[in-house]
């Protein structure tokens, strides 16, 4: 998967809004306000994932494309280095849960906002 795929991918879900609040090398990607991956547009085509923190630590060791998040809380957070060595179906997998986890932090209203959106 590229950077475009995994934009495409990441804008795809319900409520998704995308922005540089940072600098115009790392596009956000956040569901009701909260960000759940981030793209390097910069260098190496990188993006970071939230994670449950027990499958982070499995997902580390056993690929060598997934490590520890850049600049963000390394317990939650994975980059996935997109490089064409990670299966697209993981890569989609791990995008889905991240955007998942952000959800289920949600209030309820926002979720319930969410649930309306089309």
């Amino acid at each position: 998967m590229n950077i475009e795929e995994a934009r495409q991918y990441c804008i795809a879900r319900k409520g998704v809004t995308e922005s540089f609040p940072f600098d115009d090398t790392a596009l956000v990607f956040k569901v009701q306000g909260k960000m759940f991956a981030l793209l390097s547009l910069e260098g190496d085509a990188d993006i970071n994932l939230k994670c449950d923190p027990e499958r982070a630590i499995d997902l580390r060791e056993h690929y060598t494309d997934i490590v520890p998040g850049y600049h963000m809380n390394k317990t939650h957070w994975n980059t996935l280095h997109l490089n064409g060595n990670l299966d697209d179906g993981l890569v989609r997998e791990l995008i889905d849960h991240s955007y998942d986890l952000v959800v289920a932090s949600l209030t309820r209203k926002l979720r319930a906002e969410l649930e309306m959106m089309p």
